[in-house]
């Protein structure tokens, strides 16, 4: 009986996410499996892929067949290293612990890589928040301006020259001397001497 190591859909339409699965080559695509070997979800950034390491490890060196997208995620994991390794010990060229450390060391490698990639794309994601807030910020300004009524100042010089003409105006108007009224009052009062005189003259 073919085995082969495949991709099962499962999830909702337009956000589909697989079982990493054994199954018969026979079998329908989404039917019967012999082993669920792990997860992939192609939806999240990077994508979620978990496995059974030692359970692929298995399949593959009792003659499974990988499809294609299972081969690339096998190998992303490391699975198909880990075999290469296992067939380098059935041959007597090193041993199962030599196999683990370096198995180990690539993990540990390809751990730091993906971190990397994370810190790089949520660096990113912030930096295009901020733009995305600054131009925000910048198009609310906008608006509120130009909603603003127009205030029209009168011009400082303008005002200025009027009240140094009306300075000028003042100072320029004759004084009224405090006196002049009772200058006045004398020019009545001989004015009023002859009068008083005729009359006495017509009593006579």
């Amino acid at each position: 009986m073919p085995v082969r190591i495949r991709l099962q859909r499962h999830g909702k339409k337009g956000k589909p996410f697989y079982w990493v699965v054994a199954a018969d080559s026979r079998a329908k695509r989404d039917g019967k499996f012999l082993e669920k070997l792990g997860i992939y979800n192609p939806n999240t950034n990077p994508a979620t892929i978990d496995l059974d390491i030692d359970s692929s490890v298995k399949w593959l060196q009792n003659g499974a067949q990988p499809t294609d997208t299972a081969r690339a995620i096998l190998s992303y994991k490391g699975v198909m290293l880990k075999h290469h390794l296992m067939g380098g010990v059935a041959k007597g060229a090193h041993t199962v612990e030599q196999v683990e450390e370096k198995f180990k060391a690539w993990l540990e490698e390809k751990e730091h890589a993906v971190q990397a990639k994370k810190d790089g794309l949520s660096k990113a994601e912030a930096e295009a928040r901020a733009k995305a807030l600054a131009a925000e910020k910048e198009a609310n300004e906008k608006r509120i301006a130009a909603m603003a009524p127009e205030v029209e100042e009168t011009p400082e010089t303008e005002v200025a020259g009027d009240a140094s003409e009306e300075v000028a105006a003042v100072e320029a108007a004759p004084e009224v001397p405090e006196e002049a009224p009772a200058a006045e009052e004398m020019k009545e009062e001989a004015a009023e001497e002859p009068k008083a005189e005729e009359a006495s003259k017509e009593e006579e």
